[in-house]
């Protein structure tokens, strides 16, 4: 049977079944989402990894992955500044299980580098999974092209573009001009130069540097949630405790989703119904089919 045809009595056999079509597994649908609840950070990564096929899906033997937390601040993991040190140590076991070569951590930080891979606990975490953690490198900044459609070019740090597989590993937490950072805005600590310009328009930004980077997956931290004053908070009044992880290969999808975590609709956050009407993914929940599991 032609694939074409395969996917038409697909469809067909989902009205019968009273289901709607689009959560089915039809050509050009978005991939579906892992949505995991439960007291352990690294039992909720490895469990929402697990039901979407498992880690060998996106990284194959051989691979060099780069793992991208948000390691921006010089925050403990109890304020919610950071990427849970947990679910990154849990990744890079994942990688190295499914036979990568190489798995290397890194962010370019807000806060000096050295006090905030210490302070969040991601460095060493990472390490004793056997990681790389290294510091961004002024030398290994290059003005690439980015052909976005407000970003024409801007200087990447080339870590990120020359390995095999990315990963993007946000935290959910409140920001004071995008309203959330996530995934698509946790590019930004991949590249160089004046940052604070690309405040300016940061939801073009965002985009455009989401459509440049292409992660293979995109894990949420949403184990404990930075609900206020973010995206480096501070007090723990602040930071909600979720006890989710979410994750998908469409990373609009997955910041859809995490945006309900605040109360907030994907359709009220600009930059996702840009990115939607890119092409680089779904930001209508009720087009995406969510696994929901709780361990």
């Amino acid at each position: 049977m032609k694939r074409r045809e395969f996917l038409k009595d697909i469809a067909a056999g989902s009205f019968l079944l009273g289901l709607k079509p689009s959560l089915l597994a039809q050509e050009g649908s978005p991939p579906p989402l892992a949505q995991v609840d439960g007291d352990s950070p690294a039992a909720i990564t490895r469990e929402a990894i697990a039901s979407l096929g498992g880690m060998k899906t996106f990284v194959a033997r051989g691979d060099r992955v780069m793992i991208k937390p948000n390691i921006g601040w010089d925050r403990t993991p109890e304020l919610a500044a950071c990427t849970n040190p947990e679910v990154v140590k849990t990744l890079v076991e994942l990688c190295f299980d499914a036979g990568a070569k190489e798995v290397t951590v890194m962010d370019h930080t807000i806060n000096q580098a050295q006090r905030c891979y210490a302070r969040s606990g991601i460095a060493e975490a990472a390490k004793a999974a056997g990681a790389k953690t290294p510091y961004v490198n002024p030398f290994r900044l290059k003005k690439m092209a980015l052909g976005g459609q407000w970003l024409k070019e801007w200087e990447v740090y080339t870590d990120f573009v020359e390995a095999d597989k990315l990963i993007n590993v946000p935290i959910a937490k409140h920001h004071s001009l995008s309203r959330l950072t996530m995934g698509m805005k946790n590019w930004l600590g991949s590249i160089g130069g004046s940052r604070n310009q690309l405040h300016q328009r940061i939801d073009e930004a965002m985009v455009d540097l989401a459509a440049f980077f292409k992660p293979e997956l995109t894990v949420l931290d949403a184990y404990r949630i930075l609900v206020r004053n973010g995206p480096q908070g501070g007090r723990l009044s602040d930071v909600k405790l979720q006890k989710t992880v979410v994750a998908g290969k469409d990373s609009v999808a997955v910041d859809s989703l995490g945006a309900t975590f605040f109360g907030i609709s994907p359709q009220e956050l600009p930059y996702l119904e840009m990115a939607r009407k890119r092409g680089l993914g779904e930001n209508n929940l009720e087009k995406i089919r969510v696994e929901k599991r709780t361990v």
